[in-house]
C-alpha cells in the first residue's frame, strides 16, 4: 500500500507541538473540549472547512448517475454483478455490488472504499483481501458496493498520482475532492437500490480507504455507522495526494475529522505495526471524550490487532460484529456475532473488471479539471447577484465557503501579544514602535503607532504596506500620507507586512502537500491585516476603521474586509489586477479555493456597502459589476473609482470629506 511504506512506524510515543511548516508527519496535540455546544460549533466548522477543501462548497448540481448494473454471477450465498455510472457528466465510477442470495429485503448497505493496493478493489491476500471482505458481508446480509479508488482497476481516466497543480487548487479541483464526489455519489446509487434500506448504511475501508471512510462520514449523514482500519492517527495524516486536499488540515487533524461521526457509531480498527500503534492510548481516549459529550460512550470502540499496516481477518471479523451490533436487526446480528469466515478463492478477476474486453461509454471524458472550473464559474454567473433580493442570497450562498477558504480570522484581544520598541516624541504626535503575534500562531507583524497629543482622536486609520515596499524610515519618520491624517488629529497605525518569500527553503517533506497543512503567503498576509485590526479595536476602542492598502496589499485589504464588522471605509490600491486573467491569480493570489469561492467578487460582495475607493484599476479591472453591486445595496452612493494611483490628497479628501 503506497500511503503506508512511506510512514511506517513513525508514530510517536508521545505528543508535541512543533512550530513551523506542518507536514503530515507533524504529532498533533488534540484539544479539549468542555461542552458539547462548542464542539458542535468546532464540528460544523470542520465539515465547512472539508467541503471547502474538496470543491463542494458551494453544493455541485447532482447530475443524472447514468447507473448499469450488468454481469450478475451468483455463487455460495451471494452474488456479484458489474456497475459504472457517472458522479459527474463524463467521469465514470466503476465497481462491484455484491449482494445476499438469503434473506429477505429491505437489506442494510456498506459502501466499501480501498486502499492503496497493488490490485485496488480486486486486492485478494491474507493481509487485506478487499474482495473476500465484500463476500462475507454480502454473506451476512449486506448489499455491498466496492469502487475503484481515481486511476484503479476501471477507472483509468485519470492518473492517480499525477493530478492537479495551482490552477486546480484555486478551483478546488483535487484528487481528494473528486474522490469524495465519488463517494457522495456513491451513496446516492447504493441508497437508490430497490434492496436497500437507506437508513441502514454503513462505510468500511483501510489505510486511503480509511481516509475516504472517515471524510465521507464527516460530511453525509447517510453513513450510519463507520469503520475507518489503520488510518486514523494524531501522528501521521495521510502519505498520498488523495488524501491530501488544499487547505483539509489547515490547525485540525484526521482524529478530530473522524469524530464528526460523532454520536454515530464509530470504530477504530488499529495496530501494532503501523502509525495507529498508539490508538489505545491517545486518539480512542480523545473520541470517547467528544462521545462522553453526547452521553453516547458506548457507540464509539477500538480494537487493536498485533499486526503490520492491514485489513486482514482479524480486523474485518472486528468490523463485521460491529456492523451486526448497529446495522443488522438483533435475530441477524445473534446469527453473525460468533461466526468465523475462511479466505474465499474470488475466480478470475476478468469476471469482476467492468470494462474487461470492453470499451468505454462514448460521454467520457479525457480530463475533468477543465468541465469542473467551467461549472463552477457558470454556478457563479448564475448566482451573481442581479436584483437587491439576489444579494442576500448570494451572500448566504458564497460567505460560508469564502470564509472557509480564506482560513483566516479577527483573534480576540487576549490571542493578541504585543512588544513595545522605542518611543518617539514629535509636536503634536508621539510614535511606537510594536510587535504584534498571536498566541500559537506563527509570524511577528512589525507596526508603528502614531498617537495625536490630545484626549480626543477624530478617526483610526489602518495603513498596510506590502512587502515589496516595506517603510524603511527612522522610528518617528511616518510616510506623507501617515503624517496628513495624524496632522489632522487622527490615530495611524502603519504595518509591512512580512516578506513569507524569504523563509528558509522547504524541506522535501515540508513541500509535500504544503497547502493541505499550511497556509500561503497571501493568507498569512490577510490575517496580519486582522490581527493589526483587532489590535487597534482593543486598544483604542475604535468601533470604526478606515483600512488603506498600498500595492498589492489593497487586494489583501479586500480579501480581509469580510472579515470584520468594524471596517468603516477601505481605500485599495488595486495595482492593476486583472480578475479575468488565470495567469494574475496564480502569480499575485495564490489561494487554494479562491476562484471557486468567488475570488474578489465574492468578497466585495461580502462587503458592500462599505466606503470604499478602488484606485490604480488601469484598464483591465473592469469596475461595472462593483457599481452594480453598490447600486444593488441602496444607501447613498460609497464607491469610488480611477483608473491611476490615487494622491495621498485624494484619498484624504474620501477618507475626510468633512475637513
Amino acid at each position: 500500500m503506497r500511503s503506508s511504506s512511506r510512514a511506517k512506524g513513525r508514530a510517536r510515543d508521545t505528543l508535541t507541538i512543533q512550530a513551523g511548516v506542518r507536514t503530515a508527519d507533524t504529532p498533533c496535540v488534540l484539544p479539549d473540549y468542555q461542552s458539547l455546544a462548542s464542539w458542535k460549533a468546532r464540528a460544523a466548522a470542520l465539515r465547512n472547512q472539508i467541503l471547502v477543501s474538496a470543491g463542494l462548497l458551494p453544493w455541485p448540481v447532482k447530475a443524472p448517475l447514468r447507473a448499469h448494473v450488468f454481469g450478475r454471477l451468483d455463487r455460495a450465498g451471494y452474488s456479484i454483478a458489474k456497475v459504472h455510472f457517472e458522479s459527474q457528466p463524463g467521469f465514470l465510477v466503476c465497481g462491484n455490488l455484491y449482494r445476499p442470495l438469503e434473506g429477505k429485503a429491505p437489506f442494510p448497505g456498506v459502501l466499501c472504499p480501498h486502499g492503496h493496493w497493488r490490485y485496488g478493489r480486486l486486492e485478494h491476500c491474507p493481509i487485506g483481501s478487499v474482495v473476500d471482505r465484500c463476500i462475507d458481508l454480502a454473506r451476512q446480509g449486506y448489499v455491498v458496493f466496492s469502487y475503484d479508488m481515481v486511476g484503479y482497476c476501471d477507472s483509468k481516466q485519470i492518473p492517480h498520482e499525477r493530478f492537479g497543480g495551482q490552477r486546480e487548487e484555486l478551483w478546488g479541483i483535487s484528487l481528494m475532492g473528486l474522490q469524495l464526489w465519488n463517494s457522495i455519489r456513491g451513496l446516492d446509487f447504493l441508497c437508490s437500490l430497490h434492496d436497500v434500506d437507506p437508513e441502514r448504511i454503513g462505510c468500511t475501508g483501510a489505510s486511503g480507504g480509511g481516509t475516504q471512510t472517515f471524510l465521507l462520514t464527516a460530511v453525509d449523514a447517510r453513513v450510519k455507522v463507520s469503520a475507518p482500519v489503520c488510518m486514523v492517527s494524531a501522528h501521521f495524516q495521510g502519505g498520498c495526494i488523495c488524501e491530501n486536499g488544499p487547505s483539509l488540515r489547515l490547525d485540525t487533524n484526521n482524529v478530530e475529522i473522524a469524530a464528526l461521526a460523532a454520536p454515530r457509531p464509530l470504530i477504530l480498527v488499529s495496530a501494532t505495526g503501523d502509525w495507529t500503534k498508539n490508538t489505545p492510548e491517545i486518539e480512542y481516549p480523545w473520541l470517547r471524550g467528544i462521545y462522553g459529550l453526547y452521553d453516547a460512550p458506548q457507540k464509539v470502540a477500538n480494537v487493536h490487532v498485533d499486526e503490520q499496516h492491514n485489513y486482514n481477518l482479524a480486523s474485518r471479523q472486528a468490523v463485521y460484529s460491529w456492523f451486526a451490533r448497529w446495522l443488522q436487526r438483533p435475530q441477524v446480528y445473534e446469527r453473525f456475532r460468533k461466526r468465523t469466515f475462511a479466505f474465499d478463492e474470488p475466480g478470475d478477476p476478468g469476471e469482476l473488471l467492468v470494462f474487461h474486453r470492453r470499451v468505454l461509454p462514448g460521454r467520457t471524458a479525457e480530463h475533468p479539471a477543465a468541465g469542473l472550473a467551467k461549472s463552477s464559474q457558470a454556478e457563479i454567473t448564475r448566482l451573481w447577484p442581479k436584483t437587491r433580493a439576489g444579494l442576500p442570497r448570494y451572500r448566504r450562498t458564497f460567505g460560508p465557503a469564502y470564509r472557509a477558504a480564506l482560513a483566516v480570522s479577527l483573534p480576540s484581544s487576549d490571542d493578541i501579544r504585543v512588544e513595545f520598541g522605542p518611543k518617539v516624541s514629535r509636536v503634536g504626535f508621539v510614535t511606537h514602535s510594536l510587535s504584534l503575534t498571536r498566541n500559537g500562531q506563527p509570524g511577528r507583524l512589525q507596526a508603528r503607532l502614531a498617537l495625536p497629543r490630545g484626549a480626543q482622536h477624530d478617526g483610526v486609520f489602518l495603513l498596510v504596506s506590502g512587502p515589496d515596499r516595506p517603510n524603511t524610515a527612522p522610528p518617528g519618520i511616518m510616510p506623507p500620507l501617515a503624517a496628513e491624517l495624524v496632522r489632522r488629529g487622527c490615530v495611524v497605525m502603519s504595518v509591512d507586512l512580512p516578506d513569507e518569500s524569504r523563509r528558509k527553503p522547504l524541506t522535501p517533506a515540508e513541500s509535500c502537500f504544503f497547502t493541505t497543512y499550511n497556509r500561503t503567503p497571501v493568507a498569512n498576509y490577510v490575517q496580519h491585516i486582522l490581527t493589526a485590526i483587532a489590535y487597534l479595536s482593543s486598544r483604542h476602542e475604535a468601533h470604526a476603521i478606515s483600512l488603506i492598502g498600498s500595492q498589492d496589499a489593497g487586494l489583501y485589504c479586500l480579501l480581509a474586509r469580510p472579515f470584520v464588522s468594524q471596517v468603516e471605509a477601505c481605500v485599495a490600491d488595486v495595482n492593476r489586477f486583472d480578475p479575468d486573467d488565470e495567469d494574475q491569480f496564480v502569480a499575485r493570489l495564490p489561494v487554494p479555493l479562491l476562484r471557486r469561492v468567488g475570488d474578489l467578487r465574492t468578497a466585495l460582495a461580502l462587503a458592500v456597502p462599505g466606503r470604499l475607493l478602488l484606485h490604480n484599476t488601469g484598464r483591465s479591472f473592469s469596475t461595472t459589476w462593483v457599481k452594480r453591486l453598490y447600486s444593488l445595496a441602496g444607501g447613498p452612493p460609497e464607491l469610488a473609482t480611477r483608473q491611476g494611483r490615487a494622491t495621498n490628497e485624494a484619498i484624504v479628501r474620501f477618507l475626510l470629506p468633512d475637513r
